[in-house]
């Protein structure tokens, strides 16, 4: 049995849980989201609780019994307390800028490069100073894309580590060029 498919995922107070017609959607403070899952899985709601089984231990119902129920709890507790990830924009002249919705990013290009999150996904982007881009949201996976496409604009190099990166992300440094004395 799958370790983390058997746990039942616990609603708290405030949360709204509607199970049927192969969806799940999940009603909380922070905004509203919905999945649909495999048909294989069955997800059963009492009020309290909901739990996620498996039809039999066919090696792709094991693998969608864990991935349903995760994808759920990260519902639930993206709807209760919501996801947040930190980027730091590194090098000289670097900065980051809140336009409008989004975020412009001057990162060493002749233009500047502007993101703006869709707004069907409930991403929202706040620049608390020049280095520091806050990503947060109700949805995990669209949080976590969103502060990805940021961070493709100008990926942290290995020589100087200049770009833009996560904010616990280590960077492996190297070395550059070093002068050959003995010729």
């Amino acid at each position: 049995m799958s370790r983390i498919g058997k746990q039942p995922i616990a609603i708290p107070a405030g949360v709204k849980v509607a199970v049927g017609g192969g969806m799940v959607k999940v009603e909380g403070p922070k905004g509203k989201l919905e999945i649909t899952y495999h048909p294989n899985m069955k997800v059963e709601s009492d009020g309290k609780a909901i739990k996620v089984t498996r039809p039999d231990d066919d090696r792709q119902n094991r693998a969608l019994h864990g991935l349903t129920r995760a994808l759920i709890n990260n519902m639930v507790v993206g709807v209760t307390k919501g996801y947040e990830k930190k980027l730091k924009v590194e090098g000289v002249g670097f900065q980051a800028a809140a336009k409008g919705k989004g975020v412009e990013l001057t990162v060493g290009f002749a233009n500047r490069i502007t993101h703006t999150p869709d707004p069907k996904t409930g991403v929202t982007v706040e620049v608390p100073d020049p280095t520091t881009i806050v990503v947060k949201g109700a949805d995990k996976q669209a949080v976590g894309q969103f502060a990805a496409e940021i961070r493709a604009s100008r990926k942290p190099e290995p020589y100087k580590g200049k770009g833009v990166r996560y904010e616990n992300e280590v960077v492996r440094r190297k070395e550059g060029k070093s002068f050959a004395a003995g010729k």
